[in-house]
């Protein structure tokens, strides 16, 4: 039998029956639900104390920048962003302004911008036509999560991007909810105006402007004045974003994205599996909402169950047994990708990894509770007459209005990734990591949330909220696990200054030597500068031995006598320095940092 779906006006009234009209009132008018999702991520970044004296993966040569422009009140890069970081420069600079510098200071930054961006985002979802109570778990199941937790309280480029795309998303469905061409185009100009300049950013998110507004304006080229006025407006960001690129293009120590190799080269093989490990993701970094689905095969027939358990029984097998399949992928068990989000709870730059922080049999858990979520989602595409919902007249963005603004831009957002991918198998930069899907995740989260709300029963059951609150503790731990190891790791190095050690002599990971480079010579010794053409200089490869550094032509100034090491056997080993210990939450016991010896002969 069918189900009427509440219209978005009375969303929350259908959510608080109980409620008084006055309570209803003063929520719906100071915006309560979205300003707990607000609020959630605040306590949850301070719970985890996020604070560590260097760099963490690519914000450390992105803070120095910042640093420079509070200085001198220009931008000069250093040789390591390919990303043009504008935005997020001058709020980083303003920042260091008002409180002084620290990295802690400049990283406040980004959670302030994550901080808004949850309250953005649960109105984003309301806007298309999902509950306040729905919007609201929807929102916190990707906030909460462990990879946006950990990007939130670095100075990361990602978080930016994200805000960038939702507020271009917000003023697109504020203009097709509009009643008036004014409105209209006040909101798309507002949506043009938010993705150009918060995505100089990242420039991945400048598709909001050439793909996501355009779309909305083919939705309302029926109303001829916003067509014209909107066209205007967008004709303005794409000529804003050509001139960011060729300012950017011009500007010395900078590493802009190249259009041109040789598709022969491409490995197609390893790009397939990566891509199949970065889809693989989501459903765990959506985990709350994708294991809702398990409802909507409730009353299923015994086939349908089996079809299920029979999936999943198959790929846990293949994840586990070793199979030729299996060597071809680092993981099949979540976390896949295993960058931000991983086994050992945390980002780490050491090779090996530091410690398990998820054990095997927690893996595969995570394993079937997310793909088991996942297949139900298929199956439910095939049992829509039970379960359809009455869709009454409300002022929602409709299904075909949703899928047209975020489907081309997920299109274009994908085919970057693969571009941006096969650039960087092509030069052996890189790979496809976790925190590009984040604009992904946004796209999955509106459908997700909207398909089960209008297709499988009107309120997402709390037990999501349950684990909801599971992930945000894992998201709190594995912050406050990255942060101990990386204040462990500026220990340890203050421990080697203080014994007359220059930072030029050891090898503390790949981050806290690129900062060591930058402040040596200014910039990074980056192959991949353009300008100016001498500031590369080719270096030597070191003499194989037991240690390598990583990205050694990175840091020429770098010649280290001493590593930083998980295991005290690793390279010549034990150095006479007191190890460190850093703590580990929700683990078994603590992590140690040990000093090693890099050469065999090397003395304090």
């Amino acid at each position: 039998m069918p189900v009427t779906r509440p219209s978005l006006t009375d969303s929350y009234a259908c959510d608080t029956n109980n409620s008084p009209r006055g309570s209803m009132h003063f929520i719906r008018r100071f915006r309560i639900p979205a300003l707990f999702c607000a609020l959630s991520v605040l306590v949850c970044e301070l719970i985890s104390r996020p604070f560590a004296d260097m760099g963490i993966c690519d914000d450390g040569p992105y803070i120095l920048v910042a640093q420079k422009l509070a200085t001198t009140g220009h931008i000069v890069y250093n040789g390591w962003s390919a990303a043009m970081l504008a935005w997020q420069l001058y709020l980083g600079a303003a920042f260091i302004k008002l409180f002084g510098f620290s990295f802690t200071t400049v990283r406040m930054s980004t959670l302030l911008v994550a901080v808004v961006l949850a309250f953005v985002l649960q109105r984003t979802l309301v806007l298309a036509g999902i509950t306040e109570r729905n919007a609201t778990i929807g929102t916190l199941a990707l906030v909460l999560s462990p990879l946006y937790l950990i990007l939130s309280v670095t100075f990361m480029s990602d978080i930016h991007g994200l805000f960038a795309i939702v507020l271009c998303l917000y003023g697109c469905l504020r203009a097709l909810r509009s009643e008036t061409d004014r409105g209209a185009i006040l909101w798309l100009c507002f949506a043009v105006a938010a993705n150009a300049i918060c995505g100089t950013s990242r420039q991945l998110a400048w598709t909001g402007v050439l793909v996501m507004v355009p779309s909305t304006l083919w939705l309302l080229r029926a109303r001829r004045r916003v067509l014209l006025a909107g066209a205007a407006a967008n004709l303005a960001g794409v000529l804003f974003i050509l001139g960011c690129m060729v300012w950017l293009k011009h500007q010395p120590y900078t590493t802009p994205e190249r259009f041109a190799f040789s598709f022969s080269d491409i490995p197609y093989r390893h790009l397939v599996l990566q891509f199949a490990r970065f889809f693989l993701d989501f459903p765990f970094l959506l985990l709350p909402i994708t294991a809702s689905f398990l409802f909507a095969i409730r009353g299923s027939r015994p086939r349908t169950i089996a079809l299920v358990c029979g999936s999943l029984a198959v790929f846990i097998f293949l994840a586990i047994y070793p199979s030729p399949l299996r060597d071809h992928f680092d993981s099949l068990l979540e976390p896949t990708i295993g960058d931000w989000v991983n086994v050992t709870g945390g980002y780490v730059p050491f090779s090996p990894g530091g410690p398990t922080f998820v054990s095997r049999g927690m893996q595969i858990l995570l394993t079937v509770v997310s793909l088991s979520g996942l297949i139900s989602l298929f199956v439910s595409f095939f049992h829509r007459g039970h379960n359809q919902l009455v869709i009454d007249a409300s002022p929602a963005v409709s299904w075909k209005q949703l899928a047209f603004v975020l489907t081309p831009f997920a299109s274009a957002y994908i085919f970057l990734l693969l571009y941006r991918a096969a650039t960087a198998a092509h030069d052996g930069t890189g790979m496809i990591f976790d925190r590009y899907s984040l604009g992904l995740l946004l796209v999955a989260l509106v459908f997700l949330v909207r398909y089960f709300q209008d297709r499988v029963q009107p309120r997402i059951p709390s037990a999501s909220v349950l684990l909801v609150i599971a992930m945000a503790t894992f998201g709190v731990a594995l912050t406050h696990n990255t942060f101990a190891l990386y204040r462990a790791r500026a220990t340890v190095a203050a421990e080697l200054r203080a014994a007359g050690l220059p930072d030029t002599s050891v090898d503390n990971g790949w981050e806290y030597n690129i900062n060591v480079e930058i402040k040596q010579t200014g910039h990074v010794n980056n192959p991949f500068i353009l300008s100016p053409a001498e500031a590369y200089i080719p270096t030597t490869p070191p003499p194989a031995g037991p240690c390598q550094l990583f990205w050694y032509d990175f840091t020429a100034h770098i010649h280290p006598l001493f590593s930083v090491s998980f295991d005290p056997n690793a390279c010549y080993g034990l150095a006479p320095f007191a190890p460190v210990h850093y703590s580990r939450w929700l683990a078994g016991s603590a992590g140690t940092l040990y000093v090693v010896r890099y050469t065999p002969t090397v003395k304090p």
